[in-house]
């Protein structure tokens, strides 16, 4: 394991994240650890095994609440699949943490897969999503991560997410 963990409070995450209102799905990145040497920000099997675990506080006041569902409000399942993929992009962080605006001028994250999505339990307002990312696979601009949220501890979803690193020369 090369470098050490990371935390980032909710400034630093809308600073990484182009994200905002009403789609931004990560409150707080509680750590990071990453895998590799961190002068590299190009895919390998060396960042195989970066972890990274982050929160969502679910509010009453979320904007999807107004019509998931009327009367018994439920956070939808494409958000926390959103959730856990903004999630599992915080694995490149530590790569580019000197310069994270780098990332936004040079690259896009794009996601191009959902891989044996299961929802577990239903997650309601009021709630604190705990979403664990590791990436289990890095070869060139492909990422693919393994990503389990819970409530309270008991798991609530998980997810294979596939994400392509696309230089933005590439025309993306």
């Amino acid at each position: 394991m090369s470098g050490g963990n990371y935390s980032l409070e909710f400034d630093r995450v809308m600073h990484y994240l182009p994200h905002r209102f009403p789609f931004l799905m990560v409150d707080k990145v509680l750590e990071i650890q990453p895998s590799g040497p961190l002068g590299n920000p190009a895919g390998g099997p060396d960042k195989v095994g970066t972890k990274v675990v982050a929160i969502k506080n679910v509010t009453s006041t979320e904007s999807c609440f107004q019509g998931h569902f009327p009367g018994h409000a439920v956070f939808p399942g494409v958000y926390i699949i959103e959730a856990m993929a903004q999630t599992a992009s915080f694995s490149l962080y530590p790569y580019f943490q000197h310069d994270t605006g780098r990332l936004c001028r040079e690259f896009r994250c794009v996601l191009v897969g959902v891989e044996g999505a299961r929802f577990r339990r239903p997650v309601y307002p009021g709630d604190t999503m705990r979403m664990e990312s590791v990436v289990t696979k890095c070869r060139g601009k492909l990422w693919v991560f393994d990503v389990k949220t819970t409530v309270g501890g008991a798991l609530v979803a998980e997810a294979g997410i596939l994400a392509n690193l696309l230089m933005k020369s590439e025309g993306i």
